[in-house]
């Protein structure tokens, strides 16, 4: 359609005449409302930033060191900021003569890996950068967790069938 002539039949319905696709050829134009157009594409965009999840970068320090207590109280902490869905830097900092001994400094983070375990999912290995030995740890996907329900409702089924078969068969053995 020309042009002018779209514009005309817009302004005969009291209506915009918006460009949709200006790089198409040829054009691709739309008679309607703009103003309620801008509305709905900013409603729409509102609520795709608020299902978005901002994910931040919580860190817990350790040193080579660490007391067993402290440990466990910072291994905690890892867990609960995973379970909020925060991914969580382990970093683990070597003072002096303690670089001479970075062995016990993974073993200490290798360790916590091993302790959240379900938790979370290493997203970077343990590795140095200066005097700092540094892990990244990832929240767990929610999605392999959602096959687990199943799963146990699954098995929970056939129990309560089983439950109710006894007396059917009890029933036929008793006649056999």
């Amino acid at each position: 359609m020309v042009p002018f002539e779209a514009l005309k039949m817009a302004r005969e319905r009291m209506l915009d005449l918006v460009e949709i696709s200006p790089n198409a050829v040829p054009p691709v134009c739309r008679i309607q409302d703009y103003g309620k157009y801008l509305y709905e594409k900013d409603k729409s965009e509102r609520a795709a930033r608020k299902k978005q999840k901002v994910i931040t970068i919580k860190e817990v320090k350790f040193s080579v060191t660490v007391d067993e207590h402290d440990y466990q109280t910072k291994k905690n902490m890892a867990i609960r900021f995973l379970g909020d869905g925060d991914k969580v830097k382990a970093s683990l900092r070597f003072k002096g003569r303690q670089m001479a001994h970075r062995d016990l400094g993974y073993k200490i983070v290798n360790r916590l890996i091993l302790d959240i375990g379900d938790a979370g999912m290493v997203e970077f290995m343990p590795r140095m950068e200066g005097t700092t030995l540094h892990a990244i740890i990832a929240p767990a996907r929610k999605a392999e967790v959602a096959p687990k329900k199943p799963a146990a409702e699954a098995e929970a089924r056939p129990a309560a069938v089983a439950k109710a078969a006894p007396p059917t068969n009890d029933a036929a053995s008793a006649q056999a």
